[in-house]
């Protein structure tokens, strides 16, 4: 093997070390929007998690990206609203709401509280919503999700 060979292969090796904190690593917002409804509670390696507040909460795509789900558009027009809030305000001013972004009869915080998609219809709770209702009420209700800076 030449000396470029050689090299090339440790350059590349190097570039992947070092960009694989970046790849494992949440997006700023899945990682403030895991701590805040709860989600990192449990599990030490959270952060480490694809199944940790996925894009899909909020995109419409599993990647992220452009395109946006009904409930990332309530995050979105929550901003539109408040430019400039904190994402932690928006996220609980959504949630505070008590809507119900997917339409499928269970509110987002709800969903959150169940673990599962707030924008997603087609992912819903087991629990009926007043057995969920009242799981949420004991763990602390709404302001379990305030942001910690209030």
């Amino acid at each position: 093997m030449d000396r470029l060979s050689l090299w090339l292969g440790a350059a590349l090796t190097g570039l992947v070390l070092l960009s694989a904190p970046a790849v494992l690593a949440l997006p700023k917002y899945r990682l403030l929007t895991a701590q805040q409804v709860g989600h990192d509670k449990g599990d030490p390696l959270w952060q480490l998690s694809g199944r940790v507040v996925p894009c899909v909460t909020c995109h419409l795509s599993a990647q992220g990206g452009p395109g946006w789900n009904p409930f990332g558009e309530s995050l979105r027009a929550g901003f539109r609203a408040e430019p400039g809030a904190r994402f932690g305000e928006v996220l609980y001013r959504v949630l505070e709401a008590r809507a119900d972004a997917d339409g499928d009869a269970y509110p987002d915080a709800l969903e959150f509280h169940a673990r599962t998609n707030p924008g997603d219809a087609a992912s819903r709770p087991e629990q009926g919503l007043d057995v969920l209702q009242a799981e949420f009420e004991a763990a602390g209700g709404l302001e379990q999700y305030a942001p910690r800076t209030r």
